[in-house]
């Protein structure tokens, strides 16, 4: 049941919006490649574009190619040789703008039938489906310390620690986490979250989610993937106190609140939970 009323769903919606026709907002391209368009912008490397948008690496090609092909975009060596940058030409950008006016105007259209009431039910439930669907969008998986994704979460996670306790945080005064599996989880390619677990200990430390991925279930679903690799059947974590929101996640996750178990400075809260 759940399955068919998606697919009634994606019918709906695909023929709202015209993508089942061959020339999308009557620009003689097809949806997909007036998406890569607009996704270009101010310019893009091609690894990115492609992370960012789902597509394979020769569909994406294909499309850039018929979009060069009308004088839209150019590509050229990036930074990183080893990855070409595309850009909009001057007739691309006049081109987005375009876009963007009759984007507008289909926006405007689907509106326009419905009532007041209905236009707040229609955005609002847009608003839940797009934060549901992005965040079946992210991938969580093993990830080596040591790489620049995990480096750069463990350094956001330090920063956002320094700003909100009350003295500030110094990494190195912190009980090491050497041992532990650090998970990372990304949205579209990009690092958005962290977490790790000293296996020996079932200790889950470095937990943090980007602001730009909050709201998405993702603090809950990392929590959920340490669980899993406990060899002990319990999971142990302790927490600052002004880290209110990690408290109520543990406390509704189902932990319990115990006598410290280690001497991590930092700690006011110590929770344990059975799984």
């Amino acid at each position: 049941m759940e399955v068919e009323r998606v697919r009634s769903f994606n019918r709906t919606v695909t023929e709202r919006v015209g993508a089942l026709q061959d020339s999308y907002l009557a620009s003689d391209r097809t949806l997909g490649a007036d998406r890569v368009l607009w996704e270009i912008g101010d310019g893009s490397d091609l690894r990115a574009l492609r992370n960012r948008l789902n597509l394979d690496s020769g569909y994406l090609s294909r499309l850039i190619g018929a979009l060069q092909a009308e004088g839209l975009v150019e590509t050229a060596p990036g930074a990183d040789k080893r990855v070409r940058e595309v850009r909009l030409t001057e007739a691309g950008r006049a081109e987005r703008v375009l876009l963007d006016r009759r984007s507008d105007e289909l926006a405007a259209a689907l509106l326009a039938p419905l009532s007041s009431a209905q236009r707040e039910r229609l955005v609002d439930a847009m608003d839940t489906v797009e934060r549901l669907l992005t965040a079946g969008l992210v991938e969580i998986a093993e990830e080596d310390p040591a790489s620049a994704d995990a480096q750069f979460c463990l350094r956001a996670y330090y920063a956002e620690l320094d700003e909100r306790f009350d003295d500030g945080f110094e990494p190195g005064r912190t009980l090491p986490s050497d041992d532990a599996v650090l998970l990372i989880a990304r949205l579209r390619g990009e690092p958005v979250g962290c977490g790790a677990i000293k296996i020996a200990e079932s200790s889950i430390k470095r937990m943090w989610v980007s602001p730009t991925a909050r709201g998405l279930g993702l603090g809950r679903r990392l929590l959920s993937e340490l669980e899993q690799r406990s060899r002990t059947g319990i999971a142990r974590l302790e927490t600052n106190r002004n880290l209110t929101e990690a408290i109520a996640l543990y406390r509704a996750a189902g932990y319990v609140e115990v006598e410290p178990f280690n001497d991590e400075p930092y700690a006011h809260h110590w929770f344990q939970k059975a799984l």
